[in-house]
């Protein structure tokens, strides 16, 4: 058996092609949805991230802003950023790239951020609102993930679902989402991590396993029953002379084992990864609808 590959990309592609009609709409409506960036720093890979996201801005038709800083930016200097963009009537997301040089300043930033422009979906107050199942913006990865899942036709109701890996970014808003009351919920969650005794234990019981774990090769073949679906959220370089640049990108799963085994498994990259963007845009959309409703 050979697992069925969950496009991510393909997903992603058909939810914006969704998200121009809406902005179209709303154009029409006298309100152009907008994305207030700030990039901290000179880092190569924030710098590629947000350049993305900068232009799937503009393939949907939404208004994106891009504000820079020297990574020697002082607190007062980010929040200023923020505090503007929070002021700014034609931003309706605000999106700061993280991680920040200093992380000692994240939290502080994440808060200054007016919740409903927190289209991250950090924001305490935001975390706090999905946590009692109130409507808020979701994070980003997260709830990609769901989508992935809902658009493939995969059930979550009544699954056993193990998340590996306890992030806020991913493994703890995951397990509530999926927990939730709700058409992309319903789940029976296990969130396994680094101090969990014996990860397999668990994973072999899973319908679905969301591999969260940030280690190259986490999720073994081995851990999973036949008929298992595998999420795979990892991001990892590996050095690989063969390729163009010296290294490949793998995720959390050892993709190759697990797709003999799995009924559906999402791939690396193309899989979760296309999904965050999307989504950041979704929310950002949502945010300017609520203007006009």
């Amino acid at each position: 058996m050979s697992a069925r590959i969950l496009d991510g990309k393909a997903i992603a592609a058909e939810m914006r092609e969704e998200l121009k009609a809406k902005v179209a709409e709303l154009k029409g409506k006298g309100v152009t949805p907008g994305l207030g960036v700030l990039l901290v720093g000179d880092d190569p890979a924030s710098r590629s991230y947000v350049t993305a996201k900068e232009k799937a801005c503009e393939n949907t038709g939404i208004y994106s802003r891009e504000e820079r800083l020297p990574a020697t930016a002082t607190r007062e200097e980010i929040l200023n950023v923020v505090n503007a963009y929070n002021a700014d009537d034609r931003i309706n997301g605000i999106l700061v790239q993280l991680p920040l040089p200093d992380k000692s300043m994240e939290q502080a930033v994440i808060n200054a951020i007016d919740p409903d422009k927190d289209v991250d979906g950090f924001h305490p107050v935001n975390i706090g609102r999905m946590l009692l199942g109130e409507p808020c913006f979701l994070p980003c990865t997260p709830h990609g993930i769901l989508h992935i899942l809902k658009r493939s036709g995969i059930k979550t109701s009544g699954a056993d679902v193990v998340v590996l890996g306890r992030s806020n970014i991913v493994g703890r808003p995951l397990v509530n989402m999926l927990t939730q009351k709700s058409d992309m919920g319903n789940a029976t969650v296990t969130m396994c991590h680094t101090r969990t005794k014996d990860v397999a234990k668990y994973t072999r019981e899973a319908d679905i396993v969301v591999a969260a774990a940030g280690v190259p090769n986490a999720l073994t073949a081995d851990m999973i029953k036949d008929g298992a679906v595998v999420i795979d959220v990892g991001v990892n370089r590996v050095e690989d002379a063969s390729a163009k640049r010296g290294y490949r990108l793998v995720g959390d799963a050892d993709f190759d084992a697990c797709k003999e085994k799995a009924s559906a498994i999402t791939p690396v990259p193309g899989g979760v990864g296309p999904m965050t963007i999307t989504m950041l845009l979704y929310n950002t959309v949502e945010s300017a609808a609520r203007r006009v409703s």
